[in-house]
């Protein structure tokens, strides 16, 4: 299992699914770190969406050292850097400018940079990504696209993120070009809600057997 401060050398590798969660309160945040990790999942993307966000990673990277946390929804550079700040150990953005994919490289933290579009992934392609985030999957062109962009561009490797189901999620991570996805599905709201920590852990135990294409 991963503690905190392992380096990372590739956010692709880390789990088939990386839990993207939306928490209201700290509390909460600790729980479901926890939960994840009793289920075999050692990683987490807390995202910034709400007031609580940057706290939420300051409590699980003291509290939960056994999870790599990171920062999701970073859209701003000083959110890249108040991230970094409060503990994350990677950054993930929805999409990417100059200035904060400048921002996210001056943290010196692993980051996952979003694109949509074959010109958005040449681009990155051009400032030295080989890691992407694919966002919003599922409405940007899902599977089909990432098939299709695999010959044309096979340096670019993916975390599809955005709409992928557990029923779905086997199908992109069969695709060559991509890593690892990204899913809401193991952490369902009414289950943050509940407190119902042990449908958490249960639902992360259940990515263990989906593989990654090699």
């Amino acid at each position: 299992m991963l503690a905190f401060g392992t380096v990372i050398e590739s956010l692709l590798d880390l789990s088939p699914v990386i839990p993207v969660v939306v928490v209201h309160d700290t509390d909460e945040a600790v729980g479901v770190a926890r939960a994840l990790v009793d289920g075999g999942v050692p990683v987490i993307e807390l995202t910034l969406r709400t007031p609580v966000g940057l706290e939420a990673i300051r409590r699980i990277a003291a509290e939960v050292p056994e999870i790599v946390v990171g920062a999701g929804t970073v859209v701003t550079p000083d959110q890249a850097a108040q991230a970094a700040a409060a503990g994350a150990q990677f950054l993930v953005s929805p999409g990417s400018t100059d200035r904060l994919l400048d921002a996210m490289a001056e943290t010196g933290l692993p980051h996952l940079p979003g694109v949509s579009t074959v010109s958005e992934t040449l681009a990155l392609i051009e400032r030295g990504y080989r890691e992407l985030k694919f966002f919003p999957a599922e409405a940007a062109g899902g599977v089909p696209f990432l098939k299709a962009l695999h010959a044309p561009v096979p340096a670019a490797r993916f975390c599809p993120t955005g709409g992928i189901t557990q029923a779905s999620a086997a199908t992109y991570l069969a695709l060559p070009n991509v890593g690892c996805v990204g899913g809401s599905w193991l952490t369902p709201a009414d289950a943050l809600a509940e407190r119902d920590w042990t449908r958490v852990s249960t639902l992360a135990a259940a990515t263990t057997g989906l593989a990654v294409a090699g």
